[in-house]
């Protein structure tokens, strides 16, 4: 049955906030500007459509997996410019492994990247996230625990779209508890805002410092292998084969191209949002063009201060509790990778690769001085995936060791 426009436009904005929560909940736990986000999320994925011939239904938002290089660049005294240009480098990346899909096949990124290398590294994202999460909670104890507890009571117990919306259920009721006994609250950002404007963007080419390339882009290795996973699992509730057609190179190429633009103008990177292709699998309405009106309010939102005045409202105890849940899954998305690829732990081979990748993560992250080669910081996550992507090629394997090449979900960013 053809929908009317009119149910498009309605569908096109039930995605949008199945996105919304953690879209903007990336910048405001990073400090990066939420409108920017809204807006980077929005021309992404229309860039992301046009370049997989519009094809593909994904929605693009903020991606969790940089969070961690994020805070540490701006803990080194980064500026926003420079930061953006280390995202923009992350985008290179991607376009750079697109043409190397393209002319080898999409099994390479399978190879140099199997579940024994990207489940320890969701597990390193999640735990190095940890302190940031009890530190945001410090400022009142008793908000950031009831978010929690609203998070879990609507994760486990509700039904329908509060169920699918977990952490925005639980960011609304921290915030009206807020409103009334958080005595730091107040609404007069809100009322100095304007209700329509540009959004405040920096640019990317500000400050190209490759210190900043370094610390950031090598996260990109990371969400590739999560990309992959995205498609497939979009792949499969639409019932086609994206790898096939417009192809795996051309998912990359869309992904690339819209961490760009995010890093140009100072939005977090982009990444394929698994909340949307939950959507499409409540609503079974896969017509790529709604994800585009989707888009299109997310722009739209974007040119509104006012909203994102009140999103920097939030006080700071609150998303200390949606970050102990969120950065709490994401560690457990990396076991779950690990089971579900059934890695075997009684071969020494694996426990080898996974344990370097464990302590060079945390380790350096760990580190109360920064390592660095001269004058470039060394990121503990990106060492930890570099490490293992080595370990686990040179390391033989046995027939009795081989591993299942890709997981069935491999997600970092779960809202």
């Amino acid at each position: 049955m053809e929908l009317t426009i009119q149910k498009k436009t309605v569908l096109g904005l039930q995605h949008v906030v199945a996105m919304f929560g953690a879209t903007v909940l990336v910048p405001l736990l990073t400090g990066l500007n939420p409108s920017v986000a809204l807006f980077a999320a929005g021309v992404g994925t229309l860039l992301f459509h046009l370049v997989t011939k519009r094809m593909v239904p994904v929605f693009l938002g903020s991606s969790f997996a940089f969070i961690p290089a994020i805070i540490i660049a701006t803990e080194r005294g980064y500026s926003w410019a420079a930061i953006g240009f280390g995202i923009m480098a992350a985008g290179v990346l991607y376009m750079l492994m697109s043409l190397l899909v393209a002319v080898v096949g999409h099994k390479v990124i399978q190879r140099i990247f199997p579940p024994i290398v990207t489940g320890p590294v969701i597990i390193v994202i999640g735990i190095t996230l940890a302190p940031v999460a009890i530190s945001m909670s410090e400022g009142a104890w008793w908000l950031a625990l009831i978010t929690v507890a609203t998070v879990i009571v609507a994760a486990v117990f509700f039904k329908g779209l509060f169920r699918m919306l977990p952490i925005l259920t639980g960011a609304i009721v921290g915030y009206v508890l807020a409103i009334f006994f958080f005595p730091e609250f107040s609404f007069q950002p809100v009322l100095d805002a304007a209700w329509v404007g540009i959004p405040e963007f920096t640019w990317g080419f500000g400050d190209m410092q490759w210190a900043s390339v370094a610390l950031i882009a090598p996260i990109a290795f990371v969400t590739m292998i999560e990309h992959v996973g995205d498609i497939m699992a979009n792949g499969n509730v639409v019932g086609k084969d994206f790898f096939e057609e417009p192809g795996l190179n051309r998912t990359l190429l869309g992904d690339g191209i819209a961490t760009f633009f995010a890093g140009m103008v100072g939005g977090p990177p982009n990444t394929t949002y698994s909340e949307n292709t939950g959507v499409l699998a409540v609503t079974k309405v896969y017509d790529p063009l709604i994800l585009r009106i989707g888009a299109g309010f997310a722009i739209f939102l974007a040119l509104i201060p006012k909203l994102a005045a009140l999103l920097r409202t939030v006080p700071v105890p609150v998303l200390g509790g949606l970050s102990v849940v969120l950065f709490g899954m994401i560690a457990a998305v990396g076991l779950r990778t690990l089971v579900t690829a059934q890695v075997d732990f009684s071969k020494s081979r694996n426990m080898i690769v996974v344990g370097l990748i464990l302590v060079f993560g945390l380790g350096i992250s760990g580190l109360s001085n920064a390592l660095s080669i001269g004058d470039v910081p060394i990121s503990g996550l990106a060492l930890a995936a570099v490490v293992g992507v080595i370990i686990n090629l040179v390391l033989p394997i046995s027939d009795e060791d081989e591993q299942i090449a890709m997981p069935t979900e491999a997600k970092v960013e779960k809202d």
